[in-house]
């Protein structure tokens, strides 16, 4: 094998098989092209982009056909929830395949089941070019996923669902925010960025929290570590240390008998050596903020047992 067909099959296992013309006219004649599609050995797949095989195509070859297909000639770059996908981000459908690209770029039509997001503010710092496809960066795909989505309480939750999840630290998205100032839900973004310096990994804790914030309430301490009876590590969801009350925000998941148990059970051994709680529904903080803050307020008042 010479070094032109070494780097031939290079390109092709980096790129999952999915080659444009332009690249296979670096390697190939078009006679030998043509007889690849002739064949069946390869798909057309775009115009201009070919599948070098003839089996069914994957999440990874379509993903290469949108950023090799979008702009003629030119890489477009997963963007969103399609970026996010590829970092390992879980809980979010990721259908179908977001690509951004700079906003005086052409397209044509885009391959089947792409969606294009243009942007007058796309600096080199916001895109992954190494990466496999080339994608925005974790901070920058949090944002877009969030500005892409048609309400601001999926847009928070996004947010806070990639800070839970470790993908991107909150300088790094705050700092892509700053750049980004007609970002669609931006006051929204913003919030659950600064709700997630200050611990919270979800939109109820969020929510309890400015609730906390708006009645003037002491701040409590999101997220905070502790070790129960048994020496095991456990996280409560809210806690004032300096009244020994932790708050526990019960979701939907506590309509599952057996998750309930559980977390009961979890939380009696943090309470034996003493310390207090109160729980709320998601609901209530929701839509009774003033009966949570008034309940908050009076077991604030109560001075702990030593």
């Amino acid at each position: 094998m010479n070094a032109d067909q070494s780097a031939f099959r290079v390109l092709l296992d980096q790129q999952h098989r999915v080659i444009t013309r332009v690249q296979a006219l670096e390697h190939l004649s078009r006679g030998a092209i043509e007889h690849r599609l002739d064949s069946g050995r390869w798909q057309n797949v775009h115009r201009g982009v070919y599948v070098a095989h003839s089996g069914p195509l994957g999440r990874n070859e379509r993903q290469w056909i949108a950023v090799l297909g979008t702009v003629g000639g030119h890489i477009a770059w997963l963007g969103g929830l399609t970026a996010l996908e590829r970092l390992g981000f879980q809980g979010f459908a990721a259908e179908p395949i977001h690509v951004l690209i700079p906003a005086r770029a052409y397209t044509g039509r885009p391959p089947t089941d792409v969606v294009v997001h243009r942007s007058t503010r796309l600096p080199t710092s916001d895109v992954r070019s190494n990466a496999q496809p080339p994608a925005t960066t974790a901070a920058r795909s949090l944002i877009d996923a969030a500005q892409w989505q048609p309400s601001p309480e999926q847009a928070a939750v996004i947010i806070l669902s990639g800070f839970q999840q470790r993908l991107a630290r909150t300088e790094d998205v705050a700092q892509v925010l700053a750049n980004m100032p007609r970002a669609r839900h931006r006051a929204v973004i913003n919030d659950a960025v600064r709700d997630a310096a200050s611990g919270v990994t979800s939109l109820p804790e969020a929510e309890f929290l400015r609730l906390c914030r708006s009645a003037g309430l002491p701040e409590p301490v999101m997220q905070h570590r502790r070790r129960d009876t048994a020496g095991r590590v456990n996280y409560l969801d809210a806690y004032f240390p300096a009244h020994r009350l932790h708050v526990e925000i019960d979701g939907a998941h506590h309509q599952n008998v057996q998750q309930w148990w559980a977390d009961m059970q979890r939380q009696n051994a943090l309470w034996i050596p003493g310390d207090r709680v109160l729980r709320f529904p998601a609901w209530a903080i929701r839509n009774r903020p003033a009966e949570v803050a008034a309940q908050l307020r009076a077991a604030l008042t109560i001075h702990p047992t030593p």
